[in-house]
């Protein structure tokens, strides 16, 4: 670390253990980067490698040449625990999480509505099969009724019979169906596609930004450092309390410790514990979303399941068609001709036990465990914000240490006023 943050290397030595160094922080960033932009950001595998082949050459000249873009770098880690890193971590989860689980639940919608279908088409096909055994009925019917009237010798009817047209050609139905399941399928398919496209690219949006905001989050530190003696001056460093000890004024440490704070304890003013809990708890509104999300993809399985479950032991109702007739004439007796009863049996089928239907999806848990890993990087990151803050400028210290010496002496004739 020394010699990493040394302006200027002293000699040879020096300048290879820089540049060794330089070159395995560029090796792991780079691949770090590939893995980013390939596996999360979901960019091709040519663009993102020659997007971190060329960022790791850029990065390898800059931190090796340029001392202050070293310290800036070295920033950017720490910041990564801050609110603009809790932005990269979110936009990323929330890209896992809508890529996995959209397309499950649109798949269990499918298969909900491909159970639908098969019902509708069971239920249709066993409701105009019964035209058949209502056309069998009327034929022994009318019939029995003809018979029944060529007894009379005094009158004769015209030779008919009951005639009942059943429905034969069930094509034209199918064909419907199909198509408004077809539709159905390609408005789900697109609407899926566009979900995936819209977070996809707001995702790439957002992590571009966030990145970019890094560096100027870091710079813009290290800038205030450099300018400003009062800025993030309010630590009690070890320079400081031998500067304190030199001139015999410990007291002052004393005195002052509910104003100062040590870098090295656990101690967080009431203003880094408010900041705190408001992060916290946007965060945790971002959590209730995701778990939404999640519970969204659980209950189209479960539906889905229960649909193909419970439609394949659909039982089948039996029908009958019972007809009686007596015929008689006579005044003013009855004298009978002819009785007609008999009984029609048919089922309706309305189950899905024969049918091809694809099998509901089920959640992925490992979705699940690595959303809930980075949110509990996440809510990590919302107590470390202030650690990191403060390594920040111990970093910005250990590269630039006369001007951490005028910023100690600042704030010693400081305390030292009041």
């Amino acid at each position: 670390w020394w010699v990493y943050s040394k302006p200027v290397p002293a000699d040879g030595r020096e300048l290879w253990t820089l540049f060794l160094q330089c070159s395995c922080i560029t090796a792991l960033i780079g691949g770090l980067f590939y893995n980013w932009m390939f596996a999360s950001l979901e960019y091709s595998w040519h663009l993102s490698t020659a997007m971190s082949i060329s960022f790791s050459l850029l990065l390898l000249l800059t931190l090796f040449l340029v001392h202050p873009a070293r310290c800036v770098f070295s920033m950017v880690m720490p910041t990564l625990g801050t609110k603009q890193g809790r932005k990269l971590l979110l936009s990323t989860c929330v890209v896992i999480a809508v890529v996995n689980t959209t397309p499950n639940i649109v798949s269990n919608i499918q298969t909900i509505l491909q159970v639908i279908k098969c019902i509708c088409k069971n239920s249709s096909d066993s409701l105009l099969n019964s035209t058949a055994l209502l056309q069998a009925a009327s034929q022994e019917f009318g019939g029995a009724i003809q018979e029944a009237v060529y007894l009379l010798t005094f009158y004769k009817p015209m030779n008919g019979r009951f005639k009942f047209s059943s429905l034969q050609n069930t094509s034209s139905i199918y064909q419907k169906m199909d198509l408004a399941g077809e539709k159905i399928s390609r408005d789900f398919l697109s609407a899926e596609v566009l979900v995936k496209d819209t977070v996809r690219v707001g995702s790439r949006l957002v992590a571009g930004f966030s990145m970019l905001y890094l560096c100027f989050e870091s710079t813009w530190y290290l800038k205030n450092y450099l300018t400003n003696l009062r800025f993030n001056n309010f630590y009690i460093t070890e320079k400081l309390e031998r500067l304190a000890a030199d001139r015999k004024a410990a007291h002052l440490l004393v005195g002052s410790s509910k104003n100062l704070i040590r870098p090295t304890g656990l101690k967080l003013s009431r203003e880094e514990g408010l900041q705190c809990l408001v992060q916290a708890v946007l965060l945790t509104v971002a959590l209730l979303l995701m778990l939404l999300l999640v519970a969204m993809e659980h209950l189209a399985f479960s539906v889905a399941d229960t649909a193909v479950r419970k439609a394949a032991q659909f039982s089948v109702v039996p029908v009958t068609l019972h007809i009686k007739y007596k015929v008689g004439f006579g005044f003013p007796e009855k004298i009978p001709l002819r009785d007609f009863e008999q009984n029609y049996h048919h089922y309706l089928i309305s189950s899905s036990a024969h049918c091809r239907i694809s099998p509901p999806v089920p959640p992925n848990p490992s979705v699940l465990l690595v959303v809930g890993l980075l949110f509990c990087i996440l809510y990590s990151t919302v107590f470390l914000e202030t650690y990191a803050r403060r390594l920040c400028r111990k970093i910005a210290a250990s590269f630039f240490p006369s001007w951490e010496e005028k910023r100690v002496l600042y704030l010693y004739r400081k305390l030292s006023r009041r």
